[in-house]
């Protein structure tokens, strides 16, 4: 097979441009307007090509960064790699499938999320909480679940919307799986309200923690 060029996939990017989609995603904050299914009939095509990944993200388009993480070896990224390009990332769609797709994947995952974790800025801060709900579902053990809760309820009111999200859903997280602290978890979600009147649309969770939480739990006893 005739290698694909950056050339090429980022013309055919283009022409899978649509306005309506980038009027939607730029609401929430992506500049893009490919529609995601198109794009991972792309990668599906391209399968896994870790050269060319490289190569589209640092193009510094948004539309070639996403198609990256769907193209790259997670494994190939080295520790730097990956800080520098969390914090090139900008768009919330690009951090989220980085983290998510790439960055729970690597061998350097748990340095990461401690260091993001710590970070003064709180979209990195952010990278690190989504990291640390994911050790809360999935290995919680050595994992301080009465201190997260503290900074949670000390922090999460006045975080920026971004880190605030992260922390919301790793307080609910911790309710969902872990009974012995899901009464303290509900407690500081009634108590700061976040997320209260988050626009949910019919036959989705709210991300209000308690409603989330009892949500949760009623499907797993079901």
């Amino acid at each position: 097979m005739a290698e694909t060029t950056v050339a090429e996939v980022m013309a055919e990017l283009a022409a899978l441009e649509d306005p309506k989609a980038r009027a939607v995603n730029e609401k929430h904050g992506d500049d893009h307007g490919v529609n995601l299914t198109k794009l991972r009939a792309v990668a599906k095509r391209l399968k896994t090509q870790q050269e060319l990944a490289v190569e589209l993200w640092a193009t510094g388009d948004t539309a070639a960064r996403l198609l990256a993480l769907l193209i790259c070896r997670p494994k190939a990224f080295g520790r730097d790699e990956l800080d520098a390009m969390v914090r090139e990332a900008r768009t919330p769609k690009v951090q989220d499938w980085l983290v998510n797709y790439v960055v729970k994947k690597s061998p350097h995952v748990e340095e990461l999320r401690l260091a993001w974790f710590a970070d003064s800025d709180p979209v990195i801060a952010g990278a690190g909480w989504a990291l640390t709900t994911d050790r809360v579902a999935k290995k919680p053990a050595g994992l301080d679940l009465t201190g997260l809760l503290d900074v949670i309820e000390a922090e999460m009111k006045g975080a920026p919307d971004r880190l605030q999200w992260a922390m919301n859903h790793c307080l609910a997280q911790i309710g969902i799986d872990h009974a012995g602290h899901r009464a303290r978890a509900i407690g500081i979600g009634e108590r700061l309200q976040v997320l209260k009147d988050y626009p949910t649309p019919p036959n989705c969770t709210s991300p209000f923690a308690p409603a989330w939480i009892a949500e949760m739990v009623r499907r797993q006893a079901g």
